[in-house]
């Protein structure tokens, strides 16, 4: 079975739990992760470690903490405190963890299941191949010399709007906003990253959340970052995975294969 998880955000436990409802076996099932790994959780070192020692069976998307992470392991950033990062920042394989984090994209296709995966969504304009074709290239940055260059240029918030012509580290932060951070959109589909907010609210200011850009998709998108849609869509072509665990909410798995959705209450 492939099974597809929410915002863990550090919160092993619940992870623990939940694959334990579902008799999860290395062996034969896969787990996907939205991204966000870590972070604001008690255990991110924890949850860490357990997807860089399930290599084959456990994979992940990068999401924005998971980025800001990074920045923080190679300099470009502090820790803030209510992160929870000091595990991490005090283990011994500090080099180990940034180098797995380098590793993950951005987006990942399931042929079978008909299946992307990406932290934030699906933006305006794009299909699953200028997605995946993105991904690559910023996997392509955070394995070469200069990924540390690419993770202090990440930061900001422009361009907000996607063009063909966008090139070198435009491009890049336009393509890590979309994947990582988008929320809602302007009605001319640029991104508005500052609002967080419910989708009603949202609309209220004028925002158009991304996935109404979007008609009925001849695939299906697995999403997390957006706590405040506790995971409601009425869209069964996408599915919203952030169920704010680490605010005290619950921890979602949604089985790509039947369909099923399993959910596990905040323990601590």
């Amino acid at each position: 079975m492939l099974y597809v998880v929410g915002d863990i955000q550090g919160c092993f436990d619940e992870l623990m739990a939940l694959l334990d409802k579902v008799a999860f076996d290395h062996s034969k099932d896969r787990l996907v992760s939205v991204g966000d790994l870590v972070a604001r959780g008690p255990k991110s070192l924890e949850v860490l470690r357990f997807f860089m020692a399930h290599p084959e069976s456990c994979k992940t998307v990068l999401g924005n903490h998971d980025l800001n992470l990074l920045a923080i392991l190679c300099g470009h950033r502090k820790a803030k405190k209510s992160d929870k990062l000091d595990a991490i920042l005090d283990a011994g394989d500090q080099d180990a963890i940034s180098g797995y984090l380098r590793r993950q994209p951005l987006a990942l296709w399931f042929e079978e299941q008909k299946l992307l995966v990406s932290h934030a969504g699906l933006p305006p304009e794009w299909q699953k191949e200028q997605v995946l074709a993105a991904s690559s290239l910023v996997s392509q940055g955070l394995q070469n010399e200069g990924w540390q260059q690419l993770l202090l240029d990440m930061y900001g918030d422009e361009p907000s709007q996607w063009s063909p012509e966008l090139t070198g580290t435009p491009l890049l932060r336009y393509i890590i906003n979309s994947l990582t951070r988008m929320r809602f959109c302007r009605p001319d589909g640029s991104l508005e990253l500052k609002c967080k907010a419910c989708p009603a609210d949202g609309i209220s200011q004028g925002f158009i959340p991304w996935y109404q850009f979007h008609g009925p998709l001849p695939f299906t998108v697995a999403f997390g970052h957006w706590a405040a849609l506790e995971g409601e869509l009425t869209r069964s072509d996408i599915k919203a995975l952030d169920t704010g665990c680490v605010w005290g909410n619950t921890l979602t798995l949604w089985c790509a294969d039947n369909n099923f959705f399993y959910q596990q209450p905040a323990i601590s």
